[in-house]
């Protein structure tokens, strides 16, 4: 038996040397923690044996503090690219063992190297963040090389999904990177984000606050709405970042993918047909509704505890990824306020960016009223959704399920801010402001000349109520396409989609818009 080629031998060794990232004490102090190495993270997000990994070898430049004469090779992150369901990805994991994951020169090369890589070849890109930020020693490179990421991750917005995994801090400017990108997931009691730590804080505010209170996983999925999910292991976080990929194109001239749910395209929820109290004072579940709707088991909600009077999420129906907008009549009458119009605007240009179908739900009174709202550019905010909506050149279904009142009505997807097909349920009160409101202004002096104005304004409301709040007003001045049983839902979207599915339009020639933010 012929003795081993040292070279192959060194290769080996280096090989092992890049596997072994900050070595075992290191490593040791992160599972410690209930945290995974890059390494493992990598294993576990994708389909086994598929990962590629690009510049193993890279070190960090020799001429800062920190110079050694063993160099951690890999430099604080693993790159490349695999697969995920059959599909490929490209990403990069940061590595705390190294310096902290800290971002210097030579790491942002490896990063910006798969992000270009990823749009070069119509790939997603995914970030598994866990970093302690600029690699301070390096100074002004390592600032140069996050401006470097962030200016890819704006370039590349639209063109290929990106999505970012909070699996430990991601502090000061680094938290700009996934600000940008399509979709923030995040670990409880483990993952944060911040741009001015506690510390920093308490001596320029005096305030007294935590790394968790400050930008954990539940103060930005609930408070600031930057997360889109979290949840409760990063093993589980890395699971859902699979299951987000299966709803999204590779990039932005692919459709989604299709996935055969077993749900029957045709199916019936008889249920629904009596949902909608006959008191339109009285609420009822929108998220009920949507479950029914949509393939089984198929709606994964986004910033689920912010803004909650809206509801968005990925969902399926006969098995093609849809986009689904809707308010929630159980909180604030599903009223729309600043956060819910930041909240959808955003969303329906996540869905318009990757083809995918939005189906619009609407049951709303309006927009909030009120001195503070007002002050605070609720118009500005509100306009969000009029701009996305009338942007937006996906296909476009919406339902009205109960109340569609004023701005509220025009904005969320009505029929002619470009929606393809619109429906109703028999429940539908379409018009430019509630019943009590409108008796008030149009009968004033009737009401007022009566024995009893208040029996008088309670016989006109209801009378305006039966004549303008229904749908077949609208339907019949062309506003709704059909009026539809409730139970029906399912199969009359779906149909509509395989109908409109390959619209083209056509749009002006422009660099971009101007969209109020």
């Amino acid at each position: 038996m012929s003795e081993e080629d040292p070279r192959i031998l060194e290769l080996r060794a280096m090989r092992e040397k890049t596997r072994q990232g900050g070595g075992e004490k290191r490593t040791a102090r992160q599972h410690a923690k209930g945290k995974l190495t890059a390494r493992e993270r990598i294993a576990l997000l994708l389909d086994p044996n598929t990962f590629q990994e690009l510049e193993p070898f890279i070190v960090q430049r020799a001429d800062h503090l920190d110079s050694s004469d063993d160099p951690y090779l890999g430099d604080g992150v693993v790159t490349g690219s695999g697969k995920i369901n059959g599909r490929t990805v490209y990403l990069y994991a940061q590595d705390f063992t190294i310096m902290g994951g800290s971002l210097g020169e030579m790491q942002s090369r490896k990063i910006t190297r798969v992000m270009d890589l990823a749009v070069q070849g119509g790939c997603p890109i995914i970030g598994l963040i866990d970093s302690g930020g600029a690699r301070i020693q390096e100074g002004v490179r390592s600032l140069g090389g996050y401006a470097e990421i962030f200016r890819r991750n704006a370039q590349y917005s639209g063109v290929v999904p990106q999505i970012s995994l909070i699996l430990g801090p991601c502090a000061g400017g680094a938290a700009y990177s996934p600000a940008v990108t399509d979709m923030i997931i995040m670990v409880d009691k483990q993952s944060y984000m911040f741009l001015t730590g506690p510390e920093v804080i308490k001596s320029v505010t005096g305030e007294v606050v935590d790394f968790e209170s400050l930008g954990g996983a539940e103060v930005h999925l609930a408070v600031s709405g930057i997360a889109h999910l979290t949840t409760r292991t990063e093993q589980d976080a890395l699971a859902t970042c699979r299951s987000v990929i299966g709803y999204l194109p590779s990039n932005n001239v692919e459709n989604p993918p299709f996935e055969n749910t077993g749900d029957d395209p045709e199916r019936m929820e008889e249920s629904l047909n009596h949902l909608v109290p006959a008191n339109p004072a009285t609420p009822y579940s929108m998220h009920e509704a949507i479950e029914k709707i949509v393939d089984t088991g198929s709606f994964l909600e986004l910033q689920s505890r912010y803004a909650c009077n809206a509801i968005v999420g990925l969902a399926r129906l006969g098995g093609n990824s849809v986009g689904i907008v809707s308010q929630e009549p159980n909180i604030l009458a599903g009223i729309v306020d600043i956060d819910a119009a930041d909240k959808i605007a955003r969303f329906v240009r996540f869905c318009d960016c990757y083809n995918l179908p939005i189906i619009t739900f609407i049951d709303s009174p309006g927009f909030l009223p009120g001195v503070d709202q007002e002050h605070r550019g609720i118009i500005r905010h509100g306009a969000k959704i009029l701009y996305a909506y009338a942007e937006a050149t996906v296909p476009k279904v919406s339902v009205v399920t109960r109340k569609a009142y004023g701005g509220a009505y025009v904005v969320l997807s009505s029929k002619y801010m470009g929606t393809d097909v619109t429906f109703a349920w028999p429940s539908a009160e379409i018009a430019v402001m509630g019943p009590e409101g409108a008796a008030n202004i149009l009968y004033r002096k009737q009401i007022d000349a009566a024995e009893d104005p208040e029996a008088e304004r309670a016989n006109l409301t209801e009378e305006y109520r039966k004549r303008f709040l229904n749908p077949y007003a609208a339907a019949q001045a062309g506003y709704i396409d059909d009026v539809i049983e409730p139970r029906e839902t399912r199969s009359k979207i779906i149909t509509a989609l395989s109908a409109i599915r390959d619209k083209s339009v056509s749009t002006l020639p422009r660099k971009h818009g101007n969209m109020p933010v």
